[in-house]
């Protein structure tokens, strides 16, 4: 790994803006890998950041070959830097990789190094609670070629930016909207990678959402349009009756890791978890019952969001009561474990 660049291009930490707000603010270095046909990964680089030079005909700009991650680091009360849940989202990151036919990611060389910027770059790690760092890798096809196939250079860049909360509102609870005209993802497709593309296809839903008054939008199946997939930027979760149910996996919602956090900790303080397909109708009827407890999301960026309005049509599901009790003791238990402050006997946390 050649010795980074000292630069002058981002401000210290000390002239950080406050609030943060959410990835305005990049810290002094990045990291740099480089992959090629028959050589594999190499070139590791923490260099000081600036703009890319790119080829104009690079893979990446025309046939959308790019892909990317996000996790975070924080520090706790006692000094010390810890990044939550590190391999998971590198290892989701490598096995998203060959459904957009790039190569998957050298877990342990990333891991190494990506340590080694976080190092670099320590003193941009936030000291106050409901701050962190958060890291995202972005890979992305650099071959300069218009033909119609799987380019043969790629690079992994590292970029790492303090932020403050995700949503303005902390854990006020959201509006939704309930999109019946747009899909985000397709069986067959990409909704279980995190491609630009996903987040493309979501955009023009959220920002009609966003202009009547909801916070995000909570996306139905594209086939039936009737069953709940994911909403916004998270994973869902809806609590009816004694159940937490969220919707099943598969190649159309993305394996978070904050969701499979939070199954793995509803279970092991004994609820009923249910990874089932669940329709819209079922919502509305256990609200007009009753039934309907809670709703929240779940994501890296949010932790959780508890859900107090979704928008169906005309109709107005409330939930007067968020943020609830499970979507509570998930966050106060997850981000007490993100900064130190509770035991980890999963083994989530990696300190620098």
């Amino acid at each position: 790994m050649q010795n980074p660049i000292s630069s002058g291009a981002s401000p210290s930490p000390a002239r950080a803006p406050a609030p943060l707000g959410f990835g305005r603010v990049f810290t002094e270095h990045l990291l740099m890998l480089q992959w090629s046909q028959g050589r594999g990964w190499h070139d590791a680089e923490i260099r000081a950041r600036a703009d890319l030079a790119m080829d104009p005909a690079a893979a990446a700009l025309h046939y959308g070959q790019s892909m990317f991650e996000g996790l975070k680091a924080f520090r706790g009360a006692d000094g010390v830097v810890r990044v939550f849940r590190m391999d998971a989202h590198l290892r989701r990151m490598q096995n998203g990789a060959p459904r957009v036919a790039m190569p998957g990611i050298d877990i342990e060389l990333t891991r190494t190094h990506l340590l080694e910027l976080l190092r670099r770059d320590a003193a941009w790690v936030p000291r106050e609670r409901g701050q962190s760092l958060y890291i995202r890798p972005l890979l992305y096809a650099t071959e300069p070629f218009l033909g119609v196939r799987p380019a043969q250079t790629y690079t992994l860049l590292v970029l790492l930016s303090p932020v403050g909360a995700y949503y303005d509102k902390g854990m006020e609870a959201l509006r939704i909207w309930v999109e019946q005209e747009h899909v985000r993802a397709a069986p067959g497709g990409l909704g279980a990678v995190k491609t630009g593309a996903n987040y493309a296809a979501s955009l023009v839903a959220a920002a009609r959402a966003k202009a009547n008054g909801f916070d995000q939008v909570l996306w139905l199946d594209a086939v039936h349009r009737k069953n709940l997939e994911e909403v916004g930027t998270m994973n869902f979760f809806v609590r009816i009756g004694d159940e937490v149910i969220t919707p099943p996996l598969g190649d159309t919602i993305l394996a978070g890791i904050t969701r499979d956090t939070s199954i793995a900790l509803l279970r092991s303080w004994g609820y009923k978890v249910s990874e089932r397909t669940i329709g819209i109708e079922e919502v509305v009827q256990a609200s007009r019952t009753g039934a309907l407890q809670e709703a929240f999301g779940t994501g890296t960026a949010a932790v959780i969001a508890p859900v107090g309005e979704l928008g169906v049509g005309d109709l107005r599901l409330r939930l007067p009561g968020a943020p609830g009790e499970v979507g509570s003791r998930l966050y106060s238990t997850i981000t007490g474990l993100q900064y130190g402050e509770l035991e980890d006997t999963h083994g989530w946390l990696s300190a620098i």
